[in-house]
This record gives structure tokens, sequence and C-alpha cells, in this order.
């Protein structure tokens, strides 16, 4: 497992699977080149447009209007539909199944496009894959999957890779009799012999969390219930700590410590500040445990010693303003990652008798053109993750003589992670390496020799890399800024201007979108797209200035950003300025409902996946997920020049009347962290004021969270349907040859 950062794990949290799309626009300024594109693709769909009316022969939903009135600083807004927010409603749930039954109906003369995009990306799916092992001591621990089975086995060998497999947890049997199921996979005791798991099976990522003994297989008859699967193992063997949401606004802000002796659970930490939710970690020293408290822009280290757990924690910095910091276990001292005088963060060390800041001392000192994102510390080396031009770097420094060097990568546009690691002492580092052409390999890298090994390539099926090819280019924003795309298309693309494009992004929460491989993913790029990732403002790709340049009053430039991005792909023929399509999730879906709203003519589709859409609502309730945590991404408008400022953006209130896309919506019943009421209300109002005749679905899942289903064949069915809607769309034929383009 990667060594997340407690930043990226929040980010991640926030985040959806996201493998990507695509996008295709109209534009009034059509020139006379756009014009002959338009009516060759007008002929060639014709037979689409045809099934599209047939479609149509059933209306879509009308949600009921009941007027609700909301006031803020002397301001009304009349929501019609407020009264989706209540789950127990029958006429809520009937609304919802109305909706997928309409979605169904319209996609239907699709099918059979839908079931082959389906067989495409299940025929790229290694049905025995398996994860490279991970040493921890004497054991090997590795997933795999069964042929034609949903979920992964977890399971070890001990001494030898060559020695008979124990399987820890097989998650196809434990989801028997469940629509959704997701572990936490096992984390194992210090001696191996004791296995913490976790299991959700609604997906509003609470976990029940049991106990086993992994010696006699005997499952302790303790279920520890609602909680998050955020469990660290004290040295003795017997006690570990887990952190626990409240049932309500699901913020983690409380930490227990469990004997599995005594059965005895007892609470230890609560973070009181409605605006910082806590974590647990350790690091490969295993000297210490660490709670962090941390919001958006603050952060607060509390330690113990790992072989004292019923000792009390201590806190390492008292929260400042504004001050971000992770504490890592050295093994003879501590390190910090810290941005105190430092926007794009530095590595200092403290001692261990002493944490007081003032005798903190430099390690990496800042860079203001590179960006530091983390450090995997062992005994005699740090690797480093850094960020330069917006590329991954990893950086190799010996402590003892504080030489450091790059491991080299190729491709223009990639990713690289240090992962996998769990040995304190070993002087090999583990690294994954990835592009969006290029699946994922991982790489053993000895830090004193420099040379690398390649231990596993993930071989993809009905794949082959080399045909395709990425590019990089840099666009222009309205500003000035320069905003790096990322690009990939057939190895034999031409920029004539015709092709059909998705453009994709998320630009929230200082999360980079670095490019990684999708494997379903080529079911476009086979039809003639080309897939951009946009690297926008609001995310830090290019350093904690990015970030800050895209949240809270700046949050405009991330949509501007993204506009700009689209406009500058069709002015360099990488696009049809009449087949572009958009494509974000949760945050990146509150991208898209501001795009359509600002430029709806910019984009022929949209794919809004679990969409956060009703900005200034939702960050008035605080008695909902992620609202108070999030004053500092969106800004808090109790605040009159927040609730102004989000107002002007807000998808769900700056709805008009006026031409909108067609748009696939897509949430989750038990969505934990964007309410299912927000994609649902805003698909009702687009409905009732657009003035077009273009199509708008919302498709619900009325048994998973905001990661969409659970199994691995059932998130390709997710992305076979996105995937159908932008083919649709885009005009491609269901009768005989249902994979073929047209011919631009």
């Amino acid at each position: 497992m990667k060594n997340y950062t407690f930043f990226s794990v929040l980010f991640l949290l926030m985040l959806i699977e996201v493998s990507c799309m695509s996008i295709i626009k109209k534009n009034e300024n059509t020139s006379s080149k756009e014009n002959s594109v338009k009516e060759t693709l007008q002929k060639e769909s014709a037979g689409a447009k045809v099934e599209q009316t047939a479609a149509k022969t059933v209306n879509p939903p009308v949600a009921e209007k009941k007027p609700f009135e909301l006031k803020k600083h002397n301001h009304s807004r009349i929501d019609p539909y407020f009264w989706m927010k209540d789950r127990e409603n029958p006429k809520v749930i009937q609304y919802l199944k109305d909706e997928n039954a309409y979605t169904d109906f319209t996609l239907k003369p699709y099918q059979k496009l839908q079931d082959q995009l389906f067989e495409e990306m299940k025929s790229r799916v290694i049905e025995d894959e398996s994860s490279y092992p991970v040493k921890k001591n004497n054991y090997f621990y590795y997933s795999r999957y069964i042929p034609g089975q949903q979920y992964p086995v977890f399971a070890r060998k001990k001494d030898s890779l060559d020695n008979p497999e124990e399987i820890l947890i097989d998650g196809n049997k434990a989801a028997v009799g469940h629509t959704f199921y997701e572990s936490s996979g096992p984390i194992v005791s210090p001696s191996h012999e004791w296995m913490v798991f976790g299991e959700d099976t609604v997906g509003r990522r609470f976990y029940t969390l049991q106990i086993k003994n992994l010696s006699s297989g005997q499952v302790l008859p303790y279920k520890i219930e609602k909680v998050r699967s955020n469990v660290v193992w004290a040295t003795d063997n017997k006690t570990f700590f887990y952190t626990q949401q409240d049932p309500e606004t699901l913020r983690t802000d409380r930490v227990f410590r469990f004997n599995i002796e005594t059965g005895e659970k007892k609470e230890i930490f609560f973070e009181k500040d409605s605006t910082y939710s806590v974590y647990l970690y350790k690091n490969l020293a295993h000297n210490y445990i660490f709670i962090m408290s941390a919001s958006t822009l603050s952060t607060e280290v509390r330690y113990i010693k790992a072989d004292e757990p019923n000792g009390d924690f201590k806190i390492f910095s008292p929260r400042e303003k504004e001050h971000e910091y992770e504490v890592y276990d050295g093994g003879d001292r501590f390190f910090v990652k810290t941005n105190w005088k430092a926007k794009n963060y530095k590595l200092m060390e403290a001692s261990f008798k002493d944490t007081a800041k003032t005798k903190w001392k430099n390690v990496i000192p800042h860079r203001s053109d590179v960006y530091f994102e983390g450090a995997t510390i062992f005994k005699k080396f740090f690797a480093i993750e850094e960020k330069k031009d917006g590329l991954p770097l990893i950086r190799i420094i010996d402590r003892l003589t504080k030489k450091s060097f790059l491991i080299p990568f190729a491709d223009p546009s990639y990713t690289a992670t240090v992962s996998g690691n769990a040995e304190y002492e070993s002087n090999i580092v583990r690294f994954e390496f990835e592009s969006l052409r290029q699946p994922e390999s991982t790489f053993d890298y000895d830090m004193i020799t420099r040379k690398q090994e390649l231990k596993k390539t993930r071989q993809i099926p009905n794949y082959n890399p080399e045909n395709y090819r990425t590019e990089r280019i840099w666009v222009k924003a309205r500003d000035g800024k320069k905003i790096p795309v990322s690009l990939l298309m057939k190895k034999d693309f031409k920029p004539n201007g015709q092709s059909p494009m998705l453009i994709y992004a998320y630009g929230s929460y200082g999360s980079s979108m670095t490019p990684w491989y999708s494997q379903s993913l080529s079911s476009l790029i086979d039809r003639g797209f080309v897939y951009a990732l946009a690297h926008i403002r609001g995310g830090a790709e290019l350093g904690r200035a990015w970030y800050d340049d895209g949240r809270v009053l700046n949050k405009k430039n991330t949509f501007n950003d993204f506009i700009d991005c689209t406009e500058s792909l069709i002015q360099q023929n990488y696009a049809s300025p009449l087949r572009v399509y958009a494509m974000g999730g949760s945050a990146g879906g509150l991208l898209m409902g501001s795009i359509a709203n600002m430029r709806p003519d910019l984009y022929r589709g949209i794919v809004a996946q679990v969409p956060f859409v009703d900005v200034v609502t939702t960050m008035l309730d605080d008695s909902i997920p992620l609202t108070t945590g999030e004053y500092d991404e969106w800004g808090n408008p109790n605040v009159k020049k927040y609730y102004d400022y989000i107002l002007s953006y807000s998808p769900y209130d700056n709805v008009t009347k006026k031409a909108y896309p067609n748009m696939l919506v897509t949430t989750g019943l038990h969505d934990s962290q964007v309410q299912y009421w927000e994609p649902a209300k805003w698909v009702a109002k687009l409905r009732d004021l657009k003035t077009d005749s273009n199509i708008i679905l919302l498709k619900t899942d009325m048994e998973a969270g905001h990661g969409g289903a659970s199994g691995r064949f059932s998130r390709l069915k997710e992305k076979a349907v996105e995937f159908t809607f932008i083919l649709m769309i885009d005009g491609f034929s269901n009768e005989n040859k249902t994979a073929t383009p047209p011919q631009s």
C-alpha cells in the first residue's frame, strides 16, 4: 500500500475514481470549415437522431415544485426542489427510480453499443490480476483476483513466494448477499499474528471492524461498528487505535484505543473544532503513532511511543492559522514537512526530546520552483516526492552525505509515485510509473548502486501502448497564466480540426491530476477521440500557489482555465468545435455545472459524476458532511462576501432560461460526500428552464455511494453507460457496425 500523506488521503476521499471522458462542442462563431463539418455530421448521424426521437416518445419525469424560501444576508432564494432532501420520503425514491427508467429507456436503442463497450473493457481486464507482493519482515503480502469474480482476494506467503498461500480475506465470499461491498484489506499486527479488517456494505464509508487470529483462524466476538477503516497497531500486538466519524456530518473526530485481550475500548481523543478532521498513521520506523488533526489550511500533530499505547499523546507543535505540517518518524529523530516560511513546503528535522518549532532545522530548503509533496524515510535514505513544471519527480537523498539524485523517467507526461515500501532498513525503494498510454509498472530501485529492476508491468490484454501517443502542451489562460494539458491520442492522429475530444479536469483541494493509465479510455481513443487532461488551477500541479489561485475568492479561475483550455485545443485543431465533450466528478462535477452555465455553446455533451452543484445551500448547512471543514476551500457563506461570491457561480443557483448541452448526471443514493439531492435537484431545474431539445439524463445508483459500484465489472458497466451516452450524442450508428465512428 502506498504510504500516503494525510493531505493526499483527504484528497483521495473527495475524489471519485476517474477514468476519463470526451467532449463535443457547438460554437456560435462557426467558420466555413466548421459549417462543412457540421453538415457532414448531420448527414452521418441521421439514423442516430431518429433513434433519439423515438426515445423521447416517453417524456422525462417532471419533478413536483414545492417552493421553499432560503434567506441569508437579507437575500432570498426560492428552491422549488428542496423537498428532495428527505431520503426517507417515498416520493423521492420513486422520482429517482423514474429518472433511472427514463435513462434506461433513452439509452435502450444503444444497448448493443453499450454491451460492446462493456465487452471491450472487460477484454482488457486481467482476469487473474494480482499486485506485486510487498515484503514485511518474513511475509509477502499481496492481492489477486479470481477469473470471473468481482472482488480481490488478500493473501500472504511466508519466507518465500514459492511457499503455500494463506488467504486472509476473500472479498467474493464476504460480498455474498450484499449489493455493495468494500473491504479495508488486512491490517496486520507487528507480529503478523493478528489482523483487523473492515467491511462497508452500504457505500457511506462506515465500516465494521473485526479481529482475526491468523494462527488459529478464530474471529474474535467483537464488532466495532460505524467507524473508519483507519487503524494503527501498537507494538504490543494486543492494542490498536482507530478513528470514528460523526454519524451526521461524517467528520472524523474521535480516536479510540482497543485492547483485543480485554475487549475494552476507550476514547482517547476528541477533536472539538468542527473545521478539523483526524487521521492516524505510522511511518516505516514504527517507533511512534501519530494523530493528525487537519483543516484545509492548518494541522496539528500528536504523538505517542508505539510501545507505550496506554500513555498520553503529546502535541508536537500547537496549531497555528495557515501552518500545515506533517511529522515523519525518522528512526533517530523526527522529520517535518512544513509550510512555515515555505509556501511550497520544505523538510525540517527535530529531536525526539524537543519538538518546539523554534528548534527545527532545515534539511531540504524551500524552493520557489519545486513543490515538495512528501517523503518516505528509510534508515539511510530519503525518497522525496516533488513536482517541477507540473511533472512528478522522485529524488533520492543520502541521509549521511546529503548527496541527492533524481530517478530518470521517460514519456512527456506521466505519473510516478513511491509505493509499496514496508521496511525501514531497506536500501531498496519501490515506485510505480505509468502514463496515459503506459499501464503501471512496479520498479525496485537500489539507492546505493542506482540500478532499477522492473518487478512487474501490468499486462493489459488486447492492448498495445505502441498504438498510442501522448503529448504535453501549455495553454495560455485569459489572465496570462500558462496551463499544462496532457493529451492521449492514436499514434497516427493528425490535428485536422475534425476529431471528437473528451476533456477532463478536477481543479480543487490542491489535488494534482497527474496522468494515469485508464484501460477503459481505449474504447474512445480507438474510435478517433482525443483525450485531454487539463491541469487547471485549484489543483497543485504547479505548486501551492496554483492551488491558492483556484480556491475561495479565486475559484472562478478554475472554470475559466477549463474553458480556455477547451478553446485553445479547438484552435490548435485537436478537436472539432462541434464534437467536444467534458467530464468531471465530485468537485470536478461543480466544474461541469459551472461551465454548463458559463459556456453551454462550447460543449456538445457533458458527463457530471456525483457533482457538487448546490454550493450555497450545502455550505450554509453545517449538519451535513463536508461543510465546516470546507470553509477554507470555498469560503464561509455565513460571511457576506463569500456568500455573494459563491452565489455568483453555484451551478444550481445560476441555471437560467437558455440552451444547455446534452448531459448525463450520475449520483449514488448513499453518497457520503455529495448528497444525492444535489444532482437530482439540478437536473430537475435544468429540465424546467432549458430552452433546447437536448437530452438530460440522471442515473442514480440506488445501492452505492460516492465511488459508485464496488465490483470491478460493475464499475466497467457504469463506464460503458457513460461512453454510450457520449457516442450516442456524437451520432454513432446502432445498426450493424455499432463501433464504427462517422468518417470526417
